[in-house]
């Protein structure tokens, strides 16, 4: 009988894995259900404001409208700095071909005709990769005729090459405001991580250094937008609303720019600094430092080789001297030495001190010398401005101490900065032996005081600063604090320049008195070191001359300017301020190897005080 296998089915089993599967799926389903619901809840009612925004931004751009910068005048309304219409070779990459190879076979045909450097299209394609296709973008700023006739020609062979104007700040006075007015710069990487994103969006330009870099928010203006409709490619429809910038405050400054070129070409062939204060207000009337350089190519771009010519030079054009040129004062001290010997009861204004030509500490064979070699004999505190005898001021100096003298002139301003409404100033050094200490890790030496009498040794002072401290000595302990910007003027309103505060020494009257009665006898005195320059005019100037060294002379060898290189000469510095009797005008000069104050740097001084005095002391230039 044959065998058959048989199934046995378990009716109930397969039923409740039927059902089991059903509930399953029946779950699975209410779950993207649920998911499915609670998206289209939070797409439609939670997140409505922010997609809808999203949508918008994708279909509206928003495009910075970039206000005009504000214009730079001098006291008189003579321009500084201003925007003027450039002509601006653009390229649209789009336009020249969907194929890159186009691109780079118009900008060799370009380079071809209008003979453009490599830096230049080098340039051109730094910028323009931060942007679209279909954005222009420039190749050649300041395009000159010839290159605008010679493009015009050939322009219809060109596809994607156009023609555009611009404004480019400008500066028509060149190398004589370069290091005061400054100049403005394309914004690098740098720039950006500190400049605020919104108001620099679409901004080209900033400020780098002088008054552009200083008051480069109040230039600036605030930037406007308009909203654009676009496509898909980000390309502008329509506007849709626009908000207009808000164009950038004008600056009128207290410099005088005839006096600024008087005193620029009176330096002549010396480098060096002038810089004049309006003594009643601080105002800088001058801020001369030579040599300069034209500002105008930093504008869009300097060359590679043109900016290596300028860091290489010798002669450091882009050093701006007058604000943080360090030099030795020299003998410019030696009226706030003495007044510091009269304030502090150290000396009499009779005191008469003996003068061989030479000074030494006792027990000490070390001979401190003076200019004079055969010595100035006996001499109270007037001759020995009159004369600047040095010994007199080394013994003052040893009666005074290191740390009086310190104390004084700080308080002068000497190894301070002065405040003005400039970056980068530097504050000097007046030593003290705290300073030593810290600074050289030394002690302090009695020497090291006589030097710093005459205005050696460690001290250390920028053109501003001697300015300073000549406009403070005028006004009879008034300080000064000087400042450029006079008055702000914008859309809405006008604004003085940067608050001043002023503060008073409190000297003795008498004893500036005869601090003033010396420094005129420098001028027109007959033994004056600077009495060359007190011809012509019916008012008096009050004055110091001042020589520094630039490398130590050898005890018992003799200085011959005839006989070493020109670097290795003297500097020459004159301090002053004119009338003596109202004093208006402080000016302070450093003519780097100039060699003598008295026939250098003092008739420097003298062509900026006349010209703004005239023959009569009136001031023939008012604001």
């Amino acid at each position: 009988m044959p065998s058959h296998n048989y199934s046995i089915r378990d009716k109930f089993l397969e039923e409740r894995i039927f059902l089991n599967r059903i509930v399953a799926a029946f779950i699975f389903i209410a779950l993207l259900t649920t998911g499915l619901v609670t998206r289209l809840v939070y797409l439609q009612i939670v997140g409505h404001e922010l997609y809808s925004t999203k949508a918008k931004e994708n279909s509206i751009k928003i495009t910075p409208l970039v206000p005009t910068r504000g214009m730079i005048y001098d006291r008189k309304g003579r321009v500084l700095a201003e925007n003027t219409q450039t002509f601006t070779l653009e390229i649209t990459p789009e336009k020249t071909g969907k194929e890159p190879e186009n691109l780079e076979k118009t900008l060799q045909r370009l380079q071809q005709l209008l003979t453009i450097s490599p830096d230049k299209i080098e340039l051109f394609h730094k910028l323009r990769i931060r942007q679209k296709r279909f954005a222009p973008t420039p190749l050649l700023t300041n395009m000159s005729n010839d290159e605008m006739v010679k493009f015009a020609v050939v322009r219809p062979y060109f596809p994607g090459v156009d023609i555009k104007t611009h404004l480019v700040r400008n500066y028509p006075f060149k190398e004589l405001t370069a290091h005061v007015v400054g100049y403005v710069g394309r914004i690098n990487e740098k720039d950006l991580k500190s400049l605020p994103t919104t108001e620099y969006s679409g901004s080209t330009y900033v400020g780098k250094l002088g008054i552009e870099s200083s008051y480069e928010t109040t230039l600036h203006g605030k930037t406007g937008y308009a909203e654009m409709e676009t496509n898909v490619q980000a390309r502008a429809l329509k506007t849709l609303n626009e908000v207009n910038p808000v164009a950038g405050a004008n600056l009128y400054l207290t410099l005088d720019i005839d006096l600024q070129k008087t005193a620029y070409d009176a330096l002549d062939k010396f480098n060096g600094a002038v810089v004049a204060i309006e003594i009643k207000t601080g105002g800088v009337l001058v801020f001369a430092s030579r040599p300069g350089f034209d500002p105008n190519p930093f504008v869009s771009g300097i060359s590679g080789p043109e900016y290596k010519a300028l860091t290489s030079s010798d002669d450091q054009p882009l050093y701006n001297r007058a604000l943080r040129g360090l030099y030795p004062p020299g003998s410019t001290v030696k009226p706030f030495i003495a007044l510091a010997g009269l304030e502090n009861e150290a000396i009499g204004k009779q005191t008469r001190l003996h003068c061989p030509g030479f000074y030494q500490l006792p027990n000490d064979k070390h001979r401190f010398r003076d200019w004079k070699k055969s010595g100035h004999g006996s001499v109270d505190m007037s001759a020995a401005i009159t004369q600047s005898c040095d010994v007199y001021f080394y013994r003052l100096a040893n009666l005074l101490g290191i740390e009086r003298m310190h104390n004084f002139m700080q308080k002068m301003g000497f190894g301070e900065k002065t405040g003005i409404d400039l970056m980068g100033e530097k504050a000097g050094v007046y030593p003290s032996k705290e300073w030593k200490m810290t600074e050289k890790k030394q002690r302090w030496y009695p020497g090291e005081t006589l030097i710093t009498g005459i205005g050696q040794g460690f001290t250390l002072v920028t053109p501003l600063q001697l300015a300073r401290a000549t406009a403070t000595l005028a006004n009879k302990g008034d300080v000064v604090t000087p400042f450029l910007v006079d008055k702000i003027v914008a859309a809405t309103a006008t604004t003085k320049g940067p608050e001043i505060h002023q503060d008073n020494l409190h000297l003795n009257a008498s004893n500036v008195s005869s601090i003033f009665s010396a420094m005129i006898n420098v001028v027109h005195g007959a033994g004056g070191t600077a009495k060359s320059i007190g011809h012509d005019i019916n008012y008096q100037i009050a004055g110091k001359t001042g020589t520094a060294q630039v490398f130590n002379i050898k005890q018992g060898a003799k200085y011959n300017e005839r006989s070493i290189g020109f670097k290795l000469h003297d500097h020459a510095l004159f301090i002053s301020f004119a009338p003596a009797d109202n004093p208006q005008i402080a000016v302070a000069v450093i003519a780097e190897h100039g060699g003598h104050g008295g026939s250098v740097a003092a008739p420097i001084a003298a062509k900026v005080i006349k010209q703004f005095l005239g023959g009569t002391g009136e001031n023939r230039n008012p604001p």
